[in-house]
C-alpha cells in the first residue's frame, strides 16, 4: 500500500516539480516585466477569477465528487457502463463551464470592481483589468474539462500526463512573456494562458482514447449517477466558495494601498507561489494519489487501511513541510532577490514579498496537512464536514485579517490565512478522530515532535550561513548568489537528514531504501 502511494506520489511530484520550475522562471520573467505595479496586479486579479470558477467546477469538484463516484464505477459495473457515465458528467460539466465562461465575460465589469475596489483610485487599473478578464474567461472552459479528464486518468491509475499537463501552461506563459509582451504587453500574458489551456487539454485526448474513452453525447441529467455527483457536488462548491471568498477577501484588503501599502496584489501573489512549490511538489500530489486509494478502502469498509493511509500522509507532508517552512523562512529574502530582483522588480517590491512569504511559512504545514484531512472526507463521500469547517476558518480569518493588516500591513494579510489554516487543520483532525478512532495518534505526534527537533540545528546552521553569505553590503553577481544559496539549501538538507536520522526516525531510512530500490 505504502510502496503504491509513493510510487504515484513521486510521479506527481515529478511532474508538479517541472511545471513548479517553469512556473518560477514564468513568474521572474513576469516579475522582471511589471514587478509589483498595476499592470502585474491586474493580471494577477484576472487570472484569480478564472482560477476561482475553475475550484468550483473543475479539479476541486473533479477531486471531490467525481473520483469517489467514477471509482465505485470503475470496481462494481462494467467497462461500458463506467465509460457512459464519465461521458455524461462530462457533457454536464461542459455545458456549465459554457454559461459560465459566457456571464463572465459580460460581467466582469462587476466582478472587477468587487475584487479589487483599491484599484478604482489607480489610473487605468480597473479598465486594463476589466479587459484581461474578458480575454482570459473562456480559459474556464478548457481547464474545467482538462480538470476533469485527469481525475478521469487517476481513476484508471495514470497519473504522468495529467501531471505534466500544467508543465504546457508553464511554457506557453514563458513564451508569450518573451516574444508577446514586449510587442503588445501584459495582454500577451492573456494569449499565453488560453493556449496553455488548449495544449493541456489537447495530450489528454490520445490517452484516454487508448483506455477506451469515446466522446458520446450523453446528457442525462435523471441517470443515478447525475444525482449521486449533484449531491457529492453541492456542500463541495459551497467549501469552494468559502475558500475562494477567503482568497478574494485577501486580494481585495491588499487592494487598499493606503492601508497595506503599494503592491499588496502582486507581493501576495508572489509570495504565495513560493509558498505553493513545496505544497505542490509533495502535498497536492500525495493527496491526489491517496484519494483513489482511500476511496476503494472505504468502498470494501476497510477502516483499518484507511487509517494507516491517513497516518502515512500526514507523516510524510510533515516531514517535508516543517522543514520547509523554516527553510523558506529563513531564506526568504535572498531567495526572492535572486528570483525576482531585477527590471521593475525594485528592493521595495523584495521587502514587502517577503513579508508576506515569512508570516505565510508559519502555516505551511497546516496548508498541506488540510489537503490530506479534507481528501479523507472527500473518499468517505462526506464534503459537508469540510465545508462546516472551513466556514468556520473564514470567519476567523476576515477576523484577524481586519485586525492584523493595520500593524502588520501586507504581513498581516498573510499571518491571519496561518492561523486560519491551523485553526482548520486542529477542528479537521479532532472531527476525523471522533469518527473513525485513533488515528495512531501517538506515532503521529511523536514523529511530528522529533521533525520540529531536526529541524532546529537546520535552521540555526542555515541562518547563519545565509548571514554572512547574503549579508548587506557584500556583492555578488547572479550566478555568485544562486550557487551559494543552493549550495546553503544542501547542507541545510544534509543537516536535516542528518538530525533525523539520529532521532531514530523512519521517514529517511524508507526514503534512501525505495530510491537505491529504484536505482
Amino acid at each position: 500500500m505504502k510502496k503504491i502511494i509513493i510510487k504515484n506520489t513521486g510521479v506527481i511530484s515529478l511532474g508538479t516539480n517541472a511545471s513548479r520550475i517553469l512556473g518560477l522562471v514564468r513568474d521572474v520573467l513576469i516579475a522582471k516585466l511589471f514587478g509589483t505595479t498595476y499592470e502585474a496586479g491586474a493580471f494577477v486579479v484576472a487570472f484569480t477569477i478564472p482560477n476561482m470558477l475553475r475550484d468550483f467546477v473543475g479539479e476541486g469538484a473533479a477531486n471531490a465528487a467525481f473520483v469517489p463516484v467514477l471509482a465505485e464505477y470503475k470496481v462494481k459495473e462494467e467497462k461500458t457502463e463506467f465509460w457512459k457515465v464519465a461521458n455524461i458528467i462530462q457533457n454536464l460539466l461542459a455545458i456549465v463551464l459554457i454559461v459560465l465562461s459566457i456571464l463572465g465575460i459580460f460581467l466582469s465589469p462587476i466582478i472587477v470592481r468587487i475584487i479589487a475596489p483599491g484599484f478604482i483610485k489607480e489610473a487605468g487599473a480597473i479598465e486594463l483589468t476589466v479587459r484581461l478578464t474578458r480575454f482570459i474567461f473562456p480559459y474556464i472552459f478548457l481547464i474545467g474539462l482538462t480538470a476533469y479528464g485527469m481525475s478521469v486518468l487517476n481513476i484508471l491509475g495514470h497519473f504522468a500526463i495529467p501531471a505534466f499537463g500544467p508543465v504546457l501552461l508553464n511554457i506557453s506563459l514563458i513564451l508569450s512573456a518573451i516574444f508577446l509582451c514586449p510587442r503588445i504587453g501584459v495582454i500577451g500574458l492573456v494569449f499565453g494562458v488560453l493556449l496553455g489551456g488548449i495544449l493541456q487539454l489537447a495530450i489528454q485526448f490520445p490517452w484516454l482514447y487508448k483506455n477506451g474513452f469515446r466522446l458520446r453525447w450523453y446528457v442525462d441529467i435523471l441517470h443515478p449517477v447525475a444525482k449521486k455527483v449533484i449531491i457529492l457536488l453541492f456542500p463541495r462548491v459551497i467549501g469552494t466558495a468559502v475558500y475562494q471568498i477567503n482568497v478574494l477577501v485577501d486580494r481585495m484588503l491588499a487592494s487598499l494601498f493606503w492601508i497595506v501599502g503599494t503592491g499588496g496584489v502582486p507581493a501576495l501573489y508572489f509570495s504565495y507561489r513560493l509558498i505553493q512549490y513545496p505544497l505542490a511538489v509533495f502535498s497536492t500530489a500525495l493527496a491526489t494519489a491517496t484519494l483513489p486509494m482511500m476511496s476503494s478502502e472505504v468502498a470494501g469498509s476497510n477502516m483499518p487501511n484507511l487509517k494507516r493511509i491517513v497516518c502515512f500522509s500526514l507523516r510524510t507532508i510533515m516531514f517535508i513541510l516543517v522543514p520547509s517552512s523554516v527553510g523558506l523562512a529563513v531564506l526568504g529574502k535572498p531567495i526572492i532577490k535572486i528570483l525576482f530582483e531585477r527590471g521593475a522588480f525594485d528592493a521595495y517590491s523584495t521587502a514587502v514579498t517577503y513579508q508576506a512569504l515569512l508570516f505565510y511559512t508559519i502555516g505551511l504545514f497546516a496548508y498541506g496537512s488540510i489537503r490530506i484531512l479534507a481528501t479523507t472526507f472527500y473518499s468517505m463521500k462526506d464534503t459537508v464536514t469540510p465545508v462546516k469547517v472551513a466556514a468556520c476558518s473564514l470567519m476567523v480569518n476576515i477576523a484577524l485579517n481586519l485586525i492584523l493588516m493595520w500593524p502588520l500591513k501586507i504581513g498581516g494579510l498573510a499571518l491571519a490565512t496561518s492561523i486560519a489554516a491551523i485553526f482548520n487543520l486542529a477542528v479537521l483532525y479532532l472531527i476525523l478522530r471522533k469518527r473513525l478512532g485513533d488515528l495512531e495518534d501517538k506515532e503521529l505526534f511523536a514523529s511530528a515532535a522529533k521533525i520540529i527537533l531536526a529541524s532546529i540545528p537546520m535552521g540555526i546552521i542555515v541562518y547563519l550561513l545565509s548571514k554572512s553569505c547574503f549579508e548587506e553590503g557584500i556583492r555578488m553577481s547572479a550566478l555568485s548568489s544562486t550557487m551559494w544559496l543552493l549550495f546553503i539549501v544542501g547542507v541545510g538538507i544534509i543537516i536535516y537528514i542528518i538530525a533525523a536520522i539520529m532521532l531514530g526516525m523512519e521517514e529517511p531510512r524508507k526514503m534512501f531504501k525505495w530510491i537505491f530500490k529504484k536505482a
